[in-house]
C-alpha cells in the first residue's frame, strides 16, 4: 500500500473517491468537497489548506482516503478549541498550523477514514491512514491533529491508536415510522402538542406558505434568493460567509436531488430559505436565512418542513445542524457526538486529557437530565433511540 498526500481533490477521479462513500453521505462525495475547492471556499483565504491522504494498492487502485486539511485557525470546525489554542499559545507553542480531518463548515457525523468497501480485511488501511495522518503532523511540526465529528467505528479506531476523545451533543430527530406529521404529534404529550401546533398556525396566519426545490430543479432566480438569505444570517449575527454564489450553483448542478431548498414566501415572494442536504436515510439541515422577523417562521422552515420531508421519503434521520437546546422540546433527541485528538507537547496534551474526562462526566449527566426531564414525547411513544440514549454509559 501507498499513501500519497493531494492538495487538490480534482486528482482524484469523482468515481474513484465516491467508490469509498457507499452510503452516499452528501458531504463526502468527490462533488461537495472539490467544489469547495473549485470556488475558494477553502484555501488559503480561509485557512483550510487541503492536504487529503490518499492509499492505493500494488494496482494503484485507490482503496482508501482522509479528507485532511491543515488550518492556520479554528473557524468553521464546530469543536472548539480556542481555549487550547490560548494556552498553547501562552507557553509559548504556536497552535498554529494544525491538521484537521473534517468536512469544512459542517458538523455532521460520518466516516473520515473512507475505505474501499470490497476489501476483505480494511484495517491495513484503516491503520496504515491514522499512522499516516500522524507522520504528516510530525513531520510538518504541527501543534496537533484533530478528526472531528468521526462515526462510531473510526472513533474506535482512533481511541486504540491513543488518540483523546471529546463528546459533544446535538439534536438529532429520528422516526420509527410515522405515518404522516399529524401522528409524529400523536406521540407528544398534550402540552408539548398544543404548543408546537399553536407554531404552525402561527405561520399560516401570516400567509406564508412553503415550497421545496431541489438541486436540480433550481433556477438562478432560486440560487441567487438561497445565497442571499444565506449571506444575512452572517450580515445580522457574526462570522464569515465563507460558501459563494458559484459554489451552490455547482453544487445543485451536480449533487442533483441530495440537495433539498426550502423557500418559505409570501404571494409568491420569498421572505426567507433553508439548505438541506440528503443521503439515502438522513436529511441535513445546513443553512437558513430570512429578510424579516416572523413569529414561528424559524421552526417551521428549519424543522418542521425538514420533519415532513423525512417522514414523506422514509427517511429515518434528520440533523437540523449543531447547538440549539430548544430543540429537544419539538422533539429532538439530545444525541452525542465525538471528535479526536492528538496533542504535540506532553504537558499541554496531559492538561487536555484532564479537561476532557471531566468534560465528558459533565456532558453524560447533561443528557442524561434532557432525556429523563425534557423530552416531549408520552411515555409509551419514545422513539427507540431516546432509550439508547438514555444508555449511553
Amino acid at each position: 500500500m501507498q499513501i500519497r498526500i493531494s492538495h487538490s481533490l480534482d486528482e482524484v477521479s469523482a468515481a474513484d473517491w465516491n467508490r469509498l462513500n457507499p452510503d452516499g453521505n452528501p458531504f463526502l462525495r468527490h462533488e461537495f468537497l472539490a467544489a469547495l475547492e473549485h470556488h475558494d471556499c477553502v484555501g488559503q483565504t480561509f485557512g483550510w489548506l487541503p492536504h487529503h491522504l490518499l492509499a492505493f494498492d500494488d494496482q494503484r487502485r485507490l482503496v482508501g482516503a482522509v479528507p485532511l486539511y491543515l488550518k492556520t485557525n479554528s473557524y468553521g470546525e464546530f469543536v472548539f478549541d480556542w481555549a487550547w489554542a490560548d494556552a498553547s499559545e501562552r507557553a509559548g507553542m504556536p497552535w498554529y498550523p494544525k491538521a484537521v480531518a473534517a468536512v469544512p463548515y459542517t458538523p455532521v457525523t460520518g466516516r473520515r477514514l473512507l475505505i474501499d468497501p470490497t476489501l476483505s480485511d480494511p484495517e491495513p488501511v484503516r491503520r496504515g491512514l491514522i499512522e499516516a495522518a500522524g507522520v504528516l503532523a510530525r513531520e510538518q511540526g504541527l501543534s496537533s491533529l484533530h478528526w472531528l465529528f468521526p462515526d462510531a467505528s473510526d472513533t474506535d479506531s482512533l481511541e486504540d491508536a491513543g488518540f483523546l476523545l471529546r463528546m459533544g451533543c446535538q439534536y438529532h430527530w429520528t422516526q420509527p415510522g410515522y405515518r404522516d406529521f399529524d401522528d409524529f404529534l400523536d406521540s407528544f404529550s398534550a402540552h408539548k402538542r398544543k404548543k408546537l401546533k399553536r407554531e404552525r398556525r402561527r405561520v399560516i396566519e401570516a400567509g406564508i406558505e412553503h415550497r421545496i426545490v431541489h438541486g436540480h430543479e433550481a433556477d438562478e432566480s432560486d440560487w441567487r434568493t438561497l445565497h442571499r438569505f444565506y449571506q444575512s444570517t452572517f450580515d445580522k449575527k457574526w462570522g464569515t460567509a465563507t460558501l459563494n454564489l458559484p459554489f451552490f450553483r455547482e453544487l445543485g448542478a451536480a449533487m442533483g436531488e441530495q440537495v433539498v431548498l426550502i423557500f418559505a414566501g409570501i404571494d409568491g415572494r420569498p421572505v426567507a430559505g433553508a439548505l438541506c442536504f440528503r443521503s439515502q436515510g438522513a436529511l441535513y439541515g445546513r443553512h437558513w436565512g430570512c429578510e424579516a422577523d416572523y413569529h414561528s417562521l424559524h421552526f417551521e422552515t428549519c424543522y418542521y418542513q425538514g420533519i415532513d420531508y423525512c417522514i414523506r421519503e422514509g427517511l429515518s434521520l434528520f440533523e437540523p445542524g449543531a447547538q440549539g437546546e430548544h430543540k429537544v422540546s419539538r422533539g429532538f433527541l439530545p444525541t452525542p457526538t465525538w471528535s479526536a485528538h492528538w496533542i504535540a507537547q506532553p504537558r499541554l496534551r496531559e492538561a487536555i486529557a484532564d479537561f476532557l474526562s471531566r468534560e465528558q462526566r459533565a456532558m453524560r449527566d447533561y443528557i442524561h437530565t434532557l432525556n429523563a426531564e425534557h423530552l416531549p414525547y408520552k411515555a409509551d411513544r419514545l422513539p427507540p433511540a431516546a432509550r439508547h440514549v438514555r444508555r449511553i454509559d
